[in-house]
Order: C-alpha cells, then structure tokens, then sequence
C-alpha cells in the first residue's frame, strides 16, 4: 500500500472515530483551511531590516542565536518565505515592519516613508496570493536611544514618530487596496523606565495624544485596520511601559480600535487565552501576536503547547474565527529560521484543527445542565482521538510534506543557499 494510501485509510477511519461524537470531520478541514496565519517576515532575519547592515540597534528587542544563512537582503527574505509557504497548508499572510523597506540605496528615514518603498513587497504578495500586514518600528533608531518615542517629552522627537504612525497607516492602506484584503497595521513602541518612576501619568497622556494624532484621518476599514499592542516590561522598561494592558484596552475600547494581544507580554503565568472572550464582549476585533515565552518575553518558536492549544480553543469555541487575527511573532536566530516558521505556522494549524474537531453541541450540553463530571471525561477522551490522521490527509489535501518530511526539504534547501 501506497502511503499516500495509507494515510486516506487512516483518514477514514478516523472519521468514522469523530463522527460518533458527532464530529463532521470534513467540515472542520473546509474551516480550517479559511484562516488565514500572518507570518512575521522578521524571524527570516533577526529582526534586522534593510534600514542599515548593522541590524538592531536596541530599543527593547533582542535575538539571540548565531545560526548561519539567514537572509541578507529582500529578495531572500521573499525566497526564504516562498520555501516556508510550500510546506504548511493553508492560504496564508505576511506581516512586515517598516524596516523592511526597499529605498533603492536611498536613505529614507521613517518618518518620509511611502507605499512605493514596498513596491516589490505588494508585487510578490499579489502574485501570490497572500495578504500583507504591516507593524510600525518605533526602535533601533537615533530617537529613539533614550527609549521614549510617542511619550518622548521633546515635542520634535514625539512629532517624528507621530509622522512615522501616520506613514504606516498610509502603507497599510495602500496594501488593502492593492491586494483587496484589510492590511492590520499595529503599533507598538518600548517606552518606559527601567527603574520605578515618579510619574506613571504624563506619559500615557503623551501617548493618548501622540496616538490621536496619528488616527485622525479616517481610512477605510476595507483596506485598513488599526490595532495597538501593550507589553507588561521589556529590556530597559522592567519597571514600567507606558503603553500597558489597561491602557490599550481602554483606548481600543474608547477609538474603536483593535487590541493586539501579544503572548509573551504578560506576566510568563498569564495566557492570553482567556483575554480573548473578554476582550471581544467590549472591543469588535483583536489581534495575536502569537509567541512563546520562556521564563520572560524571550520568542521561542511556537511549539503545540497547553498554552497554544488553549487559544486556539478559545477562538474556536467563542466562535470568534471572523474577529480574531491571528500573527506569529518569535524571532529564533539559534535554528534554520525557515524551519523555525515552518514549525510555528504548521502547529498553529494544527491547534485551530484540534479545536475544529472538538464536539462543541455535547460539551456545551453538558455544561449547561450541570454535567462538569461527563464534561471532564469528554474533553479528556478527546486527547486520544486520532487526530494526527485527520492532520496528515489536511497536509496531503494541501500537496505539502507529511509528517517530517518537510525537514528533509528544508535542509536540501538549506544546502542550495550560498549564505554564510
């Protein structure tokens, strides 16, 4: 027998398993292959960009890892993502900062960027099928060496990365009307104090302003949505960011914004699983950034974690599929970096499809009447079902690797490139 044989059998059987809790398996496969992941184009480069050859500068952000070949220039980065694509199933999306824009040689700093600095980024997405999102870089920049941005108390400092929000908005328009599907673009900035400050107020009322400022135009959602991001601390800010949770969500709430809810921005107890329900009964949409952290905000690759597998479910189980957008963001310079999206992409997959086939009427039931002992025992039975088989006839459906296969591609890959 064939193994492609193999795997239909296996299939077959499998859906036979679910159906007897009433779980229409090819209903979950159809769903599932309508989301849409957005890869963060930084994990192909260390967060680098094409600003400067020197890469990051500070500001909060750190990779660590020296592993070789990682992507010098757009055009590898583009090749490094077409790879990654090939081998996870599904129709899916990029997510760019500004500095990964093409200026030709010219130096453009970030407050005069335009829509045609990523040209050739919206040429590639267009001929291939996949929707662009787009993130302001509020750091590795001379203003932005004290760690103050948009609560910068100099106003020409504050004015620049206003002038920077209100450039990415633009580009994040120009994107959605390109390639007809709403560009989210998101802003997130480091501010804060690395040691306990006097006062928690003026800069946050800076923010309020600075970010005022930059949403006063109104743009059609049709091509652009508009998320803000906290962070509990980061590198320099491990007292105090003026950008926290209780702010953004307030000011999401108030401007009809959408709240980015990243996973390593919280205390490393907290999941951001159970945020979602709650956030979604005040604000219409949010946005994941979805990473791993490990001991702090450290991006590890995403693994098919308890934590990964929880939002995923609380997505699915909240019938939030249309208000949720879901983002990668981890940056691993310590492993292949294409295999680093490929295995945080595929189990992000495989989470959402573990949670597609869940059988939602029962457990609901069983909740509802009280019935938390045969809701256990379900959900508990679920762990065994034959879900890997209903994984690998997606893969084969997709006409991507099964199994580890898509390793061996990735190293043949690998081995091709002339990267050091």
């Amino acid at each position: 027998m064939s193994i492609n044989a193999s795997i239909e059998q296996a299939y077959a059987l499998a859906r036979e398993r679910y159906a007897e809790l009433g779980v229409d398996t090819e209903q979950a496969l159809n769903t599932v292959n309508t989301i849409a992941i957005s890869l963060h184009c930084w994990q192909g480069d260390d967060v680098g960009g094409f600003e400067n050859s020197d890469g990051l500068s500070g500001g909060g952000i750190q990779a660590t890892g020296n592993y070789p070949g990682k992507a010098r220039t757009a055009d590898e980065l583009r090749a490094d993502l077409d790879k990654a694509f090939s081998l996870i199933p599904g129709t899916h999306r990029v997510n760019l900062h500004s500095i990964y824009a093409e200026t030709g040689g010219v130096k453009v700093d970030r407050d005069q960027l335009l829509p045609e600095h990523f040209a050739n980024w919206m040429d590639w997405a267009k001929a291939h099928n996949h929707g662009l999102d787009f993130n302001g870089s509020f750091f590795s920049h001379p203003l932005a060496s004290d760690g103050f941005t948009l609560t910068s108390r100099d106003e020409a400092t504050r004015t620049f990365w206003v002038n920077h929000g209100i450039a990415c908005r633009k580009i994040g328009e120009a994107f959605g009307r390109v390639l007809g599907t709403p560009c989210v673009t998101n802003v997130w900035i480091p501010d804060g104090y690395k040691d306990i400050p006097y006062d928690r107020k003026t800069p946050r009322e800076l923010l309020t302003q600075s970010l005022d400022a930059i949403f006063a135009e109104e743009i059609d959602a049709r091509f652009l949505l508009d998320a803000v991001e906290s962070k509990l601390f980061g590198i320099g800010s491990e007292s105090y960011v003026a950008g926290s949770h209780e702010f953004y969500l307030g000011y999401a709430m108030r401007k009809g914004k959408l709240l980015c809810l990243d996973a390593g921005h919280y205390h490393p107890t907290e999941t951001i699983a159970d945020k979602i329900s709650s956030s979604l009964l005040f604000v219409d949409e949010v946005l994941l950034h979805v990473s791993r952290g490990v001991r702090w905000d450290s991006d590890h690759v995403v693994i098919l974690s308890d934590d990964l597998r929880a939002i995923a479910e609380e997505i699915v189980r909240g019938g939030f599929l249309e208000r949720v957008h879901i983002g990668l963001d981890y940056f691993d310079a310590s492993i292949n970096r294409v295999a680093a999206w490929v295995i945080g992409a595929r189990c992000m997959v495989k989470a959402l499809l573990i949670a597609l086939l869940e059988p939602a009427d029962t457990l609901r039931e069983l909740e509802s009447t009280g019935d938390f002992t045969g809701r256990l025992a379900l959900l508990e039975e679920l762990k065994t079902l034959p879900f890997s088989a209903v994984w690998e006839y997606y893969c084969l459906q997709q006409d991507v690797p099964v199994g580890m296969a898509w390793l061996n591609d990735v190293r043949q890959y690998e081995r091709s490139l002339a990267r050091v």
